[in-house]
């Protein structure tokens, strides 16, 4: 797995580059210690068996930059970023994987940019819900290793996932100098302004074409299925999976019904080379 940065916007972005393929882009979702790394690491290496995979950490998060001064939720600059990404890649026909946030992120990746040729999502965002206390949880960075565990046993139906090899993903980013005020500053505030900034307008649904895969934990209480099963009704092309002992974090907790699908879906949405 080759570790590569471009500067977008005067702030370094960091990617993760492996396999060969179809491309894949891959973006991560927005709870403690979320990065590539944290987010995607059972899964990077057997995608990459079928596809380019390209997994970018978003700017305030994992080894990318951070905004130099607030608003520091940046919904709008994600976006752009994800078309940066995007802009980098090769191929007519780009697959997007997006998780929470990023799934909203995905949706409107593939409303404005024709080479998205289908898009899969893990506990989207994009539809309005009430923020929950687990939610809330999700949004306050921990300072403690307790800390962490608890707030990702509220996006975990197992916990018996959260062991070392998890943890260790995800507290170099959490107890880095500084970060907890960043991150905490990030999601400021009543919770449900974050929900609202991610919402997807009717407009932009409408002008998503291609095949989407959504898949959500029947167990998420931080970021409900209600949000796929709204998304989903309102397009065109769009698949629908509820998974059962399952709650937000779909590619650790259920890692093979994930990359089952997505190999599925992938494999008939893009083209193969000299196809």
């Amino acid at each position: 797995m080759n570790e590569a940065q471009f500067e977008f916007e005067g702030l370094p972005v960091t990617y993760y580059h492996l396999g060969r393929g179809r491309p894949l882009l891959l973006i991560h979702g927005s709870g403690p210690g979320a990065s590539s790394i944290g987010n995607w690491r059972r899964v990077l290496e057997p995608l990459a068996e079928h596809f380019e995979v390209y997994a970018m950490d978003l700017i305030g998060f994992g080894k990318s930059g951070r905004k130099p001064a607030p608003p520091y939720f940046d919904y709008a600059l994600w976006a752009r970023q994800s078309a940066a990404m995007l802009s980098r890649m090769p191929g007519n026909e780009v697959g997007v994987l997006g998780h929470s946030i990023s799934g909203s992120l995905a949706l409107t990746l593939a409303a404005r940019e024709p080479r998205v040729a289908a898009v899969m999502t893990t506990g989207t965002m994009g539809a309005p819900f009430t923020p929950a206390d687990t939610t809330r949880r999700c949004w306050t960075c921990p300072t403690t290793r307790e800390e962490l565990v608890a707030a990702l046993s509220g996006l975990i139906h197992d916990t018996s996932v959260i062991d070392e090899a998890y943890l260790a993903a995800r507290e170099p980013v959490v107890f880095a100098p500084g970060y907890a005020e960043y991150f905490n500053s990030m999601f400021a505030g009543d919770a449900a302004q974050y929900v609202q900034a991610a919402v997807l307008a009717s407009e932009t649904l409408a002008k998503i074409h291609c095949p989407v895969l959504l898949l959500h934990g029947r167990e998420d209480t931080a970021f409900p299925p209600s949000s796929s099963i709204e998304i989903a009704a309102k397009l065109k092309h769009a698949d629908l999976a509820l998974l059962t002992d399952c709650s937000h974090s779909v590619a650790f907790e259920r890692t093979d019904v994930f990359l089952s699908l997505a190999r599925q879906f992938f494999d008939g949405a893009l083209p193969r080379e000299g196809a």
